[in-house]
């Protein structure tokens, strides 16, 4: 399927933790393997959560096929800073062979220890290179890459450090490579999505999130609302008299009206809760995607069915 160049193509998908940042991420890769496309889901923060999410062993660094998805299919990258950084030294300074001796002597971590930003710089710099790497044809290796990036809470610096680290290198590769990943965030090719629960504390920091990246300049793709409970029921507590004369009706014991009575006053209670929190999502003035709550344990099939729900083929560049 050709990729038109109008249409972002790097996908970062931040949210509080707890959220389901990874499973959202994972299931945005398969809907848009769902339209013949070959797209490279990418891990940053060494957890293993794409492995464990796709139930396969951990992935090494290097791209890895995880899934097919209706033409298209889903390789998993789990990027590690020091294989980023020898890659990095190899590819601008040719020095494979100091770059093995320098992970020897412990030289990596100590430097990506003292220089803390450094690491997201290499983490950034190689997502960069899988969104504008090309085949001989000059056409990208992948029509999409999905980024499971670190959450709203240090998102903005996350990806604000190349502009720091730029600023240090004034000349070099290391100047042109920080220049490409800036160039790359703030442009019409990449979206940053937002996953969020109707609650409180997950919206709240949404909304701060949100203002934070629009104001840096990024651009915010969608708001996407995980483990949204559909409205079934009325405010208020049923009348538990009433609930005994319905089940007894069909067939049921007319004492577990009681029970029933306050489960659903319980739902009625969080419905309220999400309508408040959803009130409050639409300040934010970005798109929003809801995606139903699904039951416990997710496997491969709750992935597909959350990348149904997502409909990107709705989503507008």
């Amino acid at each position: 399927m050709a990729t038109d160049e109008r249409t972002p193509r790097l996908h970062i998908v931040t949210g509080k933790g707890g959220t389901g940042k990874t499973t959202v991420a994972g299931a945005l890769a398969l809907a848009l393997a769902g339209q013949a496309k070959r797209v490279l889901l990418v891990e940053v923060e060494g957890r293993q959560g794409l492995a464990q999410l796709f139930d396969t062993p951990p992935l090494p660094y290097a791209e890895t096929r995880l899934a097919a998805a209706g033409g298209g299919e889903v390789a998993g990258l789990a990027v590690d800073a020091e294989a980023a950084m020898l890659e990095y030294l190899e590819m601008f300074y040719s020095i494979k062979r100091a770059g093995s001796i320098l992970r020897k002597m412990g030289a990596i971590d100590f430097v990506t220890t003292i220089a803390p930003g450094l690491r997201d710089v290499l983490l950034t710099g190689k997502v960069k290179e899988a969104v504008t790497r090309t085949d001989r044809t000059g056409r990208p290796s992948f029509d999409a890459v999905v980024l499971d990036a670190p959450p709203t809470g240090r998102i903005t610096q996350f990806l604000q450090i190349t502009h720091e680290v730029a600023g240090l290198a004034k000349v070099g590769p290391i100047h042109r490579q920080s220049q490409g990943v800036i160039e790359l965030l703030h442009s019409d090719l990449t979206r940053v999505h937002i996953v969020t629960l109707l609650e409180e504390m997950p919206v709240q920091e949404t909304l701060d999130a949100a203002a934070e990246l629009s104001a840096a300049g990024y651009r915010l793709g969608r708001l996407l609302v995980n483990r949204a409970r559909p409205a079934l029921v009325s405010a208020g507590r049923p009348d538990p008299a009433a609930l005994a004369k319905g089940l007894a009706a069909a067939g049921l014991d007319p004492a577990l009206a009681p029970g029933l009575a306050d489960e659903v006053s319980a739902y009625g209670q969080r419905q309220d809760v999400q309508a408040r929190a959803a009130a409050d999502l639409e300040e934010a003035g970005v798109p929003i995607t809801r995606l139903p709550e699904l039951p416990p344990p997710l496997d491969l099939g709750s992935l597909f069915e959350l990348a149904d729900a997502l409909d990107v083929r709705a989503w507008s560049a």
